[in-house]
């Protein structure tokens, strides 16, 4: 008894084992299916339009394991070029090698972990091949392309925007050479604030990158006119930010209507960081919290002379120094709205920024250095998955509204319903139970089962 059970393999080993025995299956049905819709095309096609040339073989990567198949190939008399119209049809390029599954796995993997080395291995833990090699999902990072919202929202009476920088690591051919650094600068647009179950998260949040040479907010504004029914003459903007010179610039470039909030996770930290072993840090702590900059700043002029080194002291004059020239940011922007005669009930701090650029910071920083092409893209692609927005891939057929599909498909429920008998054939004569006679124990059981 004793040897029966250790020959028995792990539930992780079994798990594994079945895992795999139903990506070889699947990996037949998929085959036969994509044979099945090829030579439906080719029956219900335009015949005097797409001449039938040749069958060809394409090899693909899929989440089930790399396949073999042949499809027609064909030439469209009307346009004069050569086609596979089972790409066109099923929205993929055969040439690529990949499917647009797994090549969609790969991207976001690349976008949201913290390399595409990582990435790269993930994938192949997970399908259980080599899939791609991390130079491979670097190109194709570089060749996705990032579309736009389709509609835009109506914009209420206030838009809030958090903003933040993150600097990276720019790479140089000459590595004697001193690399110099980049500023990407990064927007997050919301509507407010609603509940999700016991949390508040942020309504319709939106990710602006700015890009080139222009003032930052002339493209935030130009943003917000495509993705928003914005009228810069009625919408409030909030914009919370620390005090770096292109981010107070919006008090020049929006005047009445906007607000500018000193970030106060940035003031915090800088608090934090001084006065945690200090007999005022309570005080100083409450006067923030209160949003009372008068006393917050009475606090800070009194701490001087009491600090432990001359290091801190000389970082908390440029603190006060630093508070002062921007006391009018210290207040509750609420307050403010009040003023302007909007209601501020579900309005909360703000400060979600800083936990974008975190995210971020994880993926771009580490030592890592980038070209700008490389870094932008990225950029990009994290701003597309998180949005939702369009993403046309390497391998994949992204139509616009001005290119419908010409080609007509075939009656969906009787397609469905042969692929169906073929995948349950297929699975049938993979598995060994299921071929044997109805009378069995195993047959009855397995029929009991049915429906569940």
């Amino acid at each position: 008894m004793q040897q029966c059970i250790m020959n028995f393999p792990s539930l992780k080993e079994l798990e594994l084992a079945l895992f795999r025995c139903l990506q070889q299956t699947f990996k037949e049905v998929l085959e036969n299916i994509l044979k099945h819709i090829d030579n439906d095309i080719a029956e219900h096609r335009d015949k005097k339009r797409f001449e039938l040339k040749e069958k060809r073989e394409a090899k693909m990567d899929t989440s089930f394991g790399p396949i073999v198949f042949r499809r027609n190939y064909y030439l469209d008399r009307e346009k004069g070029c050569y086609l596979y119209l089972l790409d066109r049809v099923l929205e993929f390029d055969g040439s690529k090698g990949f499917s647009p599954l797994v090549e969609e796995w790969a991207l976001e993997l690349a976008a949201t972990g913290p390399s595409y080395r990582h990435a790269v291995h993930q994938l192949e833990q997970f399908l259980g091949y080599s899939v791609m090699s991390h130079e491979s999902l670097r190109q194709r990072l570089l060749a996705a392309r990032v579309g736009s919202a389709k509609e835009k929202r109506s914009a209420p009476n206030v838009l809030f925007i958090e903003v933040d920088g993150l600097y990276i690591k720019k790479q140089s051919r000459n590595r004697r050479k001193k690399r110099r650094g980049h500023e990407l600068k990064i927007a997050a647009v919301h509507e407010g604030w609603e509940k999700n179950g016991k949390r508040m998260t942020l309504k319709n949040k939106r990710y602006y990158l700015h890009e080139g040479n222009g003032p930052f907010w002339e493209g935030l504004e130009a943003f917000l006119m495509d993705n928003y029914d914005y009228d810069p003459m009625q919408t409030k903007l909030i914009i919370n930010g620390d005090g770096a010179p292109w981010i107070t610039a919006c008090r020049d470039y929006f005047r009445a209507n906007g607000c500018f909030v000193l970030d106060r996770y940035h003031v915090a930290r800088e608090l934090r960081a001084l006065f945690r072993q200090h007999p005022r840090y309570y005080a100083i702590r409450k006067a923030l919290k209160q949003y009372d900059a008068q006393r917050l700043l009475s606090e800070l002029n009194s701490a001087v002379g009491t600090m432990a080194s001359e290091e801190q002291e000389a970082a908390l004059e440029q603190l006060i120094s630093f508070l002062e020239a921007h006391r009018e940011a210290l207040i509750d922007y609420r307050q403010w709205l009040q003023e302007q005669g909007i209601d501020t009930s579900g309005m909360y701090p703000m400060g979600s920024a800083e936990s974008a650029m975190s995210q971020f910071a994880k993926r771009l920083k580490g030592g890592r250095s980038w070209s700008e092409k490389g870094v932008y893209a990225l950029t990009r692609l994290w701003i597309g998955i998180k949005d939702g927005l369009p993403i046309r891939m390497w391998n994949g057929i992204w139509r616009t509204e001005e290119e419908p599909k010409e080609e007509a498909k075939p009656p969906q429920k009787a397609l469905v319903k042969t692929w169906h008998s073929m995948a349950t054939e297929t699975a049938r004569h993979n598995i060994r139970y299921l071929l044997q006679p109805s009378g069995t124990p195993i047959h009855q059981a397995l029929k009991g089962l049915r429906g569940f």
